[in-house]
């Protein structure tokens, strides 16, 4: 969580530079250089049992992260993380209306906490023209698409599989991006607000080592995550998730100055306190074994 805080950060740096696409195509395509040199170290495969079901998994998490990185254009990581920590709600509300399938009452209330202490992070202004401030929501809505479709589909894959068909879905996702942009010769803002509409931009060595650091940072953080659910039992790894909007406040004001607001840590506080309630939740449904 502190290296993925720290990585994320870079964004804003990135974001006055170059565009979204741009960004992402290279970001998934070092991705996948790195991952191509580990696996036969490690000894993995990257080739999912079931493609389809792979491929559908990484378009979800791809699409909830242009959402993602998107909004880190015009707020900070800790703002954004905090959107995407309502991912659970989603994934409740998929789960009820979708699946049919009933949901505990504890799981319903840390949702509905989650949800409200991201609106009190986010601050979106429905009169004032900001509500792209909820873009992050929509982040989260497809990141719990995908976490539905990992459990019911891909529960058989190996992580640098799924690793590769996430990255490979924003490879293709960024180079239509970048593509139809350049077609459309839309004009862009300067500087991070036109970091979506921005067409195919120079590199610079600053810029190529900026999404470098980005791409390996997000792998080893996301693999180190990985690691973390294989070695302890996940309710108490999920609580620890929660962390990152403490890490990348830290980072965000050690490296850019900004600090959050008073209204902002309550929901912070408010979203961590979901977290512990949905690790009470998942703990109390898990048979006990005694010794």
């Amino acid at each position: 969580m502190a290296l993925i805080g720290l990585v994320d950060n870079l964004v804003g740096m990135i974001a006055a530079r170059a565009g979204l696409w741009q960004f992402h195509f290279l970001r998934a395509a070092m991705a996948l250089a790195f991952l191509a040199v580990a696996a036969p170290l490690l000894g993995l495969s990257l080739r999912p049992r079931r493609v389809w079901a792979a491929a559908l998994r990484g378009s979800f998490i791809a699409i909830s992260m242009l959402f993602y990185f998107g909004a880190l254009s015009f707020m900070s990581v800790a703002e954004a993380s905090a959107g995407m920590f309502t991912a659970p709600i989603f994934v409740m509300a998929i789960t009820v209306l979708v699946l049919r399938q009933r949901v505990p009452m504890l799981n319903v209330a840390a949702g509905l906490i989650a949800f409200c202490g991201a609106l009190l992070v986010l601050q979106p202004d429905v009169t004032g023209g900001t509500l792209a401030r909820l873009m992050p929501l929509g982040g989260a809505f497809f990141y719990a698409c995908g976490a539905v479709v990992t459990r019911r589909l891909c529960a058989q894959e190996g992580t640098l599989a799924l690793l590769t068909a996430f990255f490979t879905a924003l490879l293709i996702i960024g180079a239509v991006g970048a593509a139809g942009l350049a077609m459309s010769a839309t004009a862009a803002a300067d500087g991070a607000d036109g970091f979506m509409l921005r067409a195919w931009g120079p590199m610079t060595p600053t810029l190529w080592w900026l999404i470098a650091a980005q791409a390996v940072g997000s792998v080893i953080g996301v693999g180190l995550l990985t690691r973390a659910y294989l070695l302890a039992e996940a309710p108490y790894v999920a609580v620890f998730e929660y962390v990152l909007l403490i890490f990348a406040s830290a980072w965000t004001w050690v490296l850019w100055g900004q600090a959050l607001n008073g209204t902002a840590w309550l929901g912070i506080g408010l979203i961590f306190g979901s977290g512990l309630l949905l690790a009470r939740a998942e703990r109390r449904s898990r048979p006990h074994i005694g010794t």
